[in-house]
């Protein structure tokens, strides 16, 4: 199996792009914890976004803490977004076929073809004995 390191790498990548086109004046440490990186990952992954001119600083204008900056997407990095999504589009609409056969598989195995399973709702009878 091929490693997922690059799809993972883009998967993040898209994930705090996402974040600060939602969000420009979002922290680093916030970013992290929404996209479920560390904080380490999430500094490195902007600071690369930044060095490939797909996002750029800006301080606050009005924040009293002169220190903190908003990340904006430069159109550069609006483009790699759409790549990027349109890439995670595809791949995951892959995943979904791939499982799409596999439960398929197991249903014909398990010789539960043709046959759809109720989910539980609301208004199933189940447990109304």
């Amino acid at each position: 199996m091929a490693s997922r390191r690059p799809e993972q790498q883009a998967e993040a990548r898209l994930k705090v792009m996402r974040l600060i086109a939602a969000n420009p004046e979002m922290s680093t440490r916030a970013i992290a914890s929404e996209a479920g990186i560390s904080n380490g990952s999430a500094y490195y992954i902007l600071t690369a976004l930044v060095e490939k001119g797909f996002v750029k600083l800006a301080n606050f204008k009005s924040n009293p803490r002169k220190g903190q900056y908003a990340h904006l997407l430069t159109p550069k990095g609006i483009r790699e977004k759409s790549v990027l999504t349109h890439s995670f589009i595809e791949r995951k609409r892959a995943e979904f076929e791939s499982l799409q056969a596999e439960i398929l598989a197991l249903e014909e195995e398990a010789g539960l073809a043709g046959e759809a399973a109720p989910a539980p709702g609301p208004h199933s009878n189940q447990g109304n004995i």
